[in-house]
């Protein structure tokens, strides 16, 4: 007991000597500490300022417990990742759009081994074993009961230098319009041909997908055209040059037709999407003794698109918003840059706006760049009072807001016994804007082969002509002139679920003016 006692005592003297020792030197340990925090302070202040461009701030403690946080915001702006480019997916229904596009997810590790597993189960109990590759792009049920694509799928991938969107289009002719709003958002198309016997005839004839959609995609800007020849593994194929070549040499001229550089802008490649050759790794020798060209993943890897100006004013047309603790628009960058904390307008309503967030695939990102697909989080509007086809702007500069508008037209195909006169009317699609229009005025029509006015007035025009008129749409829409902004200026009319027209915006005639 006595040995207990003596330790108990011993260890309280401790503790009161301990207590003194503190209270004796508290004040001195504190200054000594204040002092040094901010020396580390002054010194951290200090090589910021040195490393990053002022940013004039308000000073607190709360400032500067954010700083790491800010500074690993910066690292991710776009300037600092690979570049980024919209692929879009184009092709006659069942060419195998949706295959390749899981497939390429699958090689590039975006999907594991037992999700397609998962998905060759599900694909066989519905006895269409050859679709569930396509499960991965076609996620609704109605989508994988028909095995046709409705909306545009979107999923995203990476090579050794570049992030990709792939945007999965509808090939089937009623959702035309949705394929549409894919294309308007792609910088390089991929067409997708299928080379089994009767396919490619199926959708290069008329009334065929493969023709509307090459138009569409030239017309919506998308610039680089990669055709790939796909199911060369099929039996009626068996990887044919013969099959090949036929495909190839109907397809140049179609594609000249259609505005395409055939040399410097299209290039053609065979591949098979449901087993994956020459997807990732070249096609063996064995298997394809005549091709010693490049794979799809290099291919896209080396294609060059033209900059676009991350310094002019800002531009993003808005494809959908949705509510997330506020309101959140989905787009694509046309042109500018947008960070944190900027202010912007949402036309034609003239809306200011304040931007709360970016995010980029996925990622929280402090700006982005022209060309990225953004989800932006904004306050002083409400998600109700945005519609798809609004546009996102810059305030010092913001997009043109008009109801009617001159433009050049080329006419495509009309339906039987229409001619194309003031009066006609139309569905026009111009970047994500769905509107009713009329034809109000035919001001000139150009001659095909000088490119000038003709000089004879004109009343009405057939197939074939390219005419300028004036367009006029019930609501305000937001387009740039083709010459200053061409992704705000292209559009296509349709009528009847065909394409009758493809143009663009001349001038703008905006409220009260007489032109422009």
């Amino acid at each position: 007991m006595n040995i207990e006692e003596e330790i108990q005592s011993s260890i309280r003297s401790l503790e009161l000597d301990a207590a003194d020792v503190n209270v004796g030197i508290a004040v001195e340990d504190v200054k000594e500490e204040l002092a040094s925090v901010d020396k580390e302070v002054v010194k951290e202040d200090a090589a910021q300022i040195n490393s990053q461009p002022a940013v004039l701030e308000p000073k607190g403690k709360t400032k500067e417990m954010k700083v790491p946080e800010e500074v690993v915001e910066l690292n991710e702006t776009p300037e600092n990742r690979k570049r980024h480019l919209n692929v879009v997916f184009i092709g006659h229904v069942d060419a195998g759009k949706s295959t390749t596009g899981g497939q390429i997810l699958f090689l590039s590790g975006q999907v594991d081994d037992r999700t397609i597993q998962k998905y060759e189960k599900e694909a066989k109990e519905k006895s269409r074993e050859s679709w569930y590759m396509a499960y991965i792009m076609d996620t609704n049920e109605e989508e994988r009961v028909k095995g046709k694509t409705v909306e545009v799928g979107r999923a995203h991938f990476e090579t050794e230098n570049t992030r990709f969107t792939i945007l999965d289009a509808p090939g089937h002719k009623s959702y035309v319009p949705n394929m549409i709003s894919g294309a308007s958002q792609a910088d390089v198309g991929v067409l997708v041909i299928s080379a089994r016997k009767g396919e490619f005839e199926t959708g290069y004839e008329r009334g065929g997908q493969t023709r509307e959609h090459v138009l569409l995609a030239k017309t919506l800007g998308v610039s680089k055209l990669l055709v790939v020849v796909n199911k060369m593994d099929d039996p009626t194929v068996g990887w044919s040059k013969e099959r090949y070549d036929e495909i190839e040499s109907k397809m140049v001229p179609f594609l000249k037709s259609s505005g395409y550089n055939v040399k410097k802008d299209v290039q053609f490649l065979p591949m098979s999407g449901l087993i994956g050759t020459n997807i990732k790794i070249r096609v063996d020798r064995s298997m394809c003794p005549w091709w010693d060209g490049p794979c799809l993943f290099e291919v896209l890897d080396a294609i060059e698109i033209p900059l676009r100006d991350p310094k002019g004013p800002f531009r993003m047309p808005i494809l959908d918003k949705f509510k997330d603790m506020g309101t959140v628009v989905m787009g694509k960058i046309e042109s500018g840059s947008v960070r944190e904390g900027d202010s912007l307008l949402v036309m034609p309503n003239k809306v200011q706006v304040k931007v709360l967030s970016v995010h980029c695939d996925e990622n929280k990102v402090r700006g982005a760049g022209p060309g990225e697909n953004v989800r932006i989080k904004l306050s002083g509007v409400e998600e109700e009072d945005i519609l798809s086809g609004f546009v996102l702007s810059s305030v010092e500069k913001p997009v043109g807001v008009v109801s009617e508008f001159d433009a050049q037209l080329q006419i495509i195909e009309l339906l039987d016994n229409a001619i194309f006169t003031a009066g006609y009317k139309a569905v026009l699609h111009i970047h994500s804007v769905v509107e009713e229009c009329e034809i109000v005025k035919l001001l000139q029509q150009i001659d095909p082969k000088t490119k000038k006015p003709m000089k004879k007035k004109v009343l009405f025009v057939k197939n074939g002509a390219i005419v300028v008129c004036r367009v006029q749409v019930n609501n305000l829409i937001c387009i740039e002139k083709f010459s200053e902004f061409p992704q705000l200026g292209r559009f296509t009319l349709r009528t009847e679920g065909k394409t009758v027209a493809v143009g663009k915006v001349a001038g703008l005639l905006l409220s009260g003016t007489t032109g422009a």
